[in-house]
């Protein structure tokens, strides 16, 4: 091989190799690219604390009230990690074209794998979800979620994932806190993290704690984020 024709194939190998690492690393702008897919993970609940105590229907009083109504039966922590997490979760399913993750993100479609986020809750066996401390609330930070990423298993799912860690819910307050985050999943960074909230609605636990998971997309602006 001539020496010329020799380094032309060296020019194009490192060429290719160059473009084909941009195309596995995702970046902070290839989240408000139109054109880049995304995949959604759904909600995590590993950072979660539930203040108050939680009921199946009665949520707007006193979080410090023991239910004792008929039908109104208090919420383990084994009904609420294996029942409700899986509800929530399962809404941007069933409801899509309410939960509209395409809609709020400005993409014509978007993957679905909430199985990256229904099992990880699913392992969530020892975390203690409720507290009657108030000041369990607030207090997690970007580096929390940073962390959570870090160690988490998407399923060798790449390209750009978003998911929600949710805080905290507050009883007294109807409070419900959420990370809205958007990652790499395959080298497991963080592109973007942002925090929202705000107040629940609607009659029974599921429903209550729903809204905030609704208006977190509905809300959202990814104009603002830049």
């Amino acid at each position: 091989m001539k020496p010329i024709t020799k380094f032309k194939w060296l020019i194009a190998l490192l060429f290719i190799s160059v473009n084909t690492q941009s195309l596995l690393a995702q970046t902070k702008a290839d989240v408000f690219d139109k054109k880049v897919p995304v995949t959604w993970l759904g909600v995590d609940y590993s950072l979660t604390t539930f203040i108050g105590t939680p009921s199946y229907t009665t949520v707007a009083f006193s979080p410090w009230t023991v239910v004792k109504k008929t039908g109104e039966g208090v919420i383990t922590k084994e009904e609420f990690r294996d029942s409700f997490l899986v509800q929530w979760n399962q809404l941007f399913i069933d409801e899509s074209k309410k939960y509209n993750v395409a809609k709020a993100i400005g993409r014509s479609s978007v993957n679905y794998v909430i199985d990256v986020c229904i099992n990880a809750n699913k392992k969530l066996a020892k975390k203690e979800f409720f507290s009657n401390d108030p000041k369990g609330f607030h207090t997690k930070t970007e580096a929390d979620v940073v962390n959570a990423v870090k160690n988490y298993d998407f399923q060798n799912n790449q390209g750009i994932g978003m998911m929600y860690f949710v805080e905290g819910m507050d009883r007294g307050t109807g409070e419900e806190g959420i990370w809205v985050t958007f990652v790499d999943m395959k080298s497991k960074t963080v592109l973007l993290t942002k925090y929202e909230s705000s107040k629940g609605q609607g009659s029974g636990f599921r429903n209550y704690w729903a809204k905030p998971l609704y208006v977190a997309l509905k809300e959202m602006d990814l104009n603002k984020w830049k």
